[in-house]
């Protein structure tokens, strides 16, 4: 049987890696590995579009170093006991199979894990000879965001920062109860040292204020960020924002990832027969950019929740607006941005631009849907120049209207 390309290996690596959030949108596609078997269905053969900081779309080849692993971890499709088809990337190859990629403009940079083969620090020290080979040997100018490995040496860690731009440890699952029924080999405690340390590292390189200091004494330069399951487990909406609020607290993280769990062929008991709607997914995201950009709690975020679950009809920021109607609507030519910010249909972006346009001008109705995409869900509770929703806001059927398709948004159209 001949020897397996680099492509061979590319169409099974970048497959596995698709489970893996932590460089990707929240409206990707269903993933379903009882489906796949674990191989084939990339597409773009490893290329993802990922976010950055400035709000770029940049695309990224995502991709894992093996899917060897000694974990068994009952809801990965790579664990030890799956039968999946088994590929493994020499590190030169894996070099020059992403600096081939990136000088046809196919990628921006890469994302790289990796499965569990032989000890932590042997597969920590495989990643981190990817990163410096492209950094040091190539002079490679792409983003690489590495996925460490939370039980291998601090000194990994250390080397991994030095050349990757962003590093991220999962914390996997929403509970200590949970990882430890479902993923046996790892461990909380360790996993948050890990998060702790980099941490600890990351703020020390922002705090060296030198503006030519040498590239070793860059780390990390984009942060850290974590993936978490949903879904594998019975942890409630609640619980799983409780635990992110605390990563972000804790270890000043740039973003917490949640993946829907994604069936695997041959089901272990302990996991549920059907992955959960994709939409509590997405509602999960909605409601972690309430926690860190729109000056929302906790506790008002999940206060509205149904036995700890959110909304899946509405949006968590409208199913506050409904709630707390008492305190709309508000005149966008006076409102703050804080108060803004709580506006069903507006975004920070379109709130900074109210907040620059009516410093020129009375804003008017019009002026806000130029300003916005979604100003009709917007004008129940807003007051412009030219506009007032009157009764609108205690209508009964604001709520249907809102979580309707477009057609029966006409509830407003006809009062503009």
């Amino acid at each position: 049987m001949p020897a397996p390309t680099s492509r061979d290996k590319l169409a099974i690596l970048a497959d596995a890696a698709k489970y893996d959030a932590s460089c990707a949108s929240s409206s990707a596609a269903r993933k379903d590995s009882s489906k796949s078997g674990g191989i084939g269905s990339t597409g773009g053969m490893g290329i993802c579009h990922s976010y950055a900081p400035d709000g770029r779309c940049i695309s990224l080849l995502k991709v894992l170093l093996t899917n060897y692993c000694q974990f068994d971890c009952l809801y990965c499709i790579n664990r030890v006991s799956s039968n999946v088809k088994r590929a493994r990337f020499r590190v030169d190859e894996l070099i020059n199979l992403t600096l081939e990629f990136y000088r046809r403009n196919y990628i921006e940079g890469l994302f790289l894990s990796s499965g569990i083969i032989r000890s932590p620090d042997y597969t920590m020290d495989q990643l981190v000879q990817v990163a410096r080979g492209l950094r040091e040997d190539h002079e490679f100018q792409g983003y690489i965001h590495l996925k460490t490995i939370p039980d291998a040496d601090p000194a990994l860690l250390d080397e991994a920062g030095r050349y990757a731009d962003r590093l991220s440890v999962n914390i996997e699952l929403p509970t200590v109860k949970s990882l430890a029924a479902l993923a046996p080999e790892k461990n909380d405690g360790r996993i948050r040292e890990s998060m702790s340390h980099l941490h600890g590292r990351i703020a020390a390189s922002k705090a060296d204020k030198s503006k030519r200091k040498p590239r070793h004494k860059h780390f990390a330069t984009t942060g850290q960020s974590t993936q978490m399951i949903i879904g594998a487990d019975d942890t409630p909406d609640s619980g799983i924002l409780t635990t992110s609020d605390r990563l972000y607290g804790d270890y000043k993280l740039k973003r917490v990832y949640y993946s829907a769990y994604s069936p695997t062929p041959h089901p272990a008991s302990e996991l549920p027969p059907a992955p959960p709607p994709l939409m509590r997914e997405h509602r999960l995201y909605q409601a972690d950019w309430l926690l860190r950009f729109y000056g929302f709690s906790l506790a008002e975020v999940i206060a509205g929740s149904n036995d700890g679950m959110l909304d899946l009809q509405i949006d968590p920021k409208l199913a506050w607006a409904l709630a707390h109607r008492e305190q709309f609507p508000l005149d966008v030519n006076r409102a703050d941005r804080e108060q803004l910010l709580r506006v069903p249909g507006l975004g920070t972006r379109s709130v900074a631009a109210i907040v620059k346009s009516r410093r020129c001008q009375r804003l008017r109705l019009t002026d806000l849907a130029r300003l916005t995409n979604q100003y009709r869900k917007a004008k129940p509770f807003i007051v412009t120049s030219d506009w007032q929703p009157g009764s609108l806001l205690d209508s009964r059927n604001l709520r249907s209207a809102l979580a309707g398709p477009p057609l029966q948004q006409d509830l407003f159209q006809a009062r503009s």
